[in-house]
């Protein structure tokens, strides 16, 4: 069992390197560490932890990022902001960027890839045939373990059954009776990347729309304030952030304009 000071230890790592606030999660950090530090011959959380501190872009840092990030999603999830996205956002956005033909949206914490692939399905739904249009989807997330797992496109049947049959005969292949991968079609509008939103956001051109749902309630209040600043400013201007329809903005500590639960506009 986990002692007072090696949870604290663990804690505070997780907290300086990817902001998630693990204070009230001592159960979670024992279950999920525990067997892991014993079956692989460390001695104990603080023998584990200091391999980890020694190396922190090594593999056991890897591990423990993977262990203890949370990565709960599936299909058709508060699907009324791809309703939303496909009836508000996309018609403007058409008319908006008709000459560059250019829509750059970021799934910032994509977990096993559910949501970009949704969002690259009502992308396709909505400019069918039509070419010239770069919409392919950027997708991050900080677990290496989850990013793979997205980039095969493999669920099981029953991951799927909630999409639109029209969906899944049109953009997933059956591999067996159990199991579905999305088309590789589909696959090559999703770029799949490695990214801790603590670091400073490397990409080159703004974002016409973010989905950041579900993960700011790891964060303390500094650090959301901190990333929605961060992400504010790396937005086209009316750029729309979605978030978790559980989460809300603190409207006097951000510049972003709310326009309904969960979806803001810079």
């Amino acid at each position: 069992m986990i002692t007072d000071s090696e949870f604290h230890r663990v804690v505070h790592y997780v907290k300086q390197t990817t902001g998630i606030d693990l204070s009230e999660k001592r159960v979670l950090i024992n279950g999920r560490l525990e067997n892991y530090i014993l079956r692989n011959g460390y001695n104990g959380f603080d023998d584990y932890m200091a391999k980890v501190e020694h190396e922190p872009a090594g593999k056991e840092a890897r591990n423990l990022i993977n262990a203890l990030t949370t990565n709960h999603t599936y299909f058709m999830r508060e699907f009324e902001h791809m309703e939303f996205l496909r009836q508000e956002v996309l018609p403007k956005l058409k008319v908006k960027e008709a000459a560059r033909k250019d829509l750059r949206i970021w799934s910032a914490a994509s977990s096993t890839g559910e949501e970009p692939y949704t969002i690259a399905m009502v992308l396709q739904d909505f400019f069918g045939l039509e070419h010239g249009w770069d919409t392919k989807v950027l997708a991050t997330d900080i677990s290496t373990k989850v990013l793979q797992h997205a980039q095969r496109g493999k669920y099981l049947a029953e991951q799927i059954e909630p999409l639109p049959e029209k969906w899944r005969r049109k953009f997933f292949e059956k591999l067996n009776e159990e199991e579905y991968q999305v088309k590789q079609e589909l696959r090559d509008e999703v770029i799949f990347r490695q990214f801790n939103l603590m670091n400073r956001l490397p990409f080159k051109r703004p974002f016409h729309v973010v989905f950041l749902r579900n993960v700011m309630i790891y964060f303390d209040d500094e650090t959301k304030l901190q990333l929605l600043r961060k992400i504010y400013d790396f937005m086209e201007p009316g750029g729309y952030l979605f978030i978790g329809t559980t989460e809300a903005l603190n409207r006097k500590g951000t510049a972003f304009k709310y326009v309904e639960p969960s979806i803001y506009q810079k």
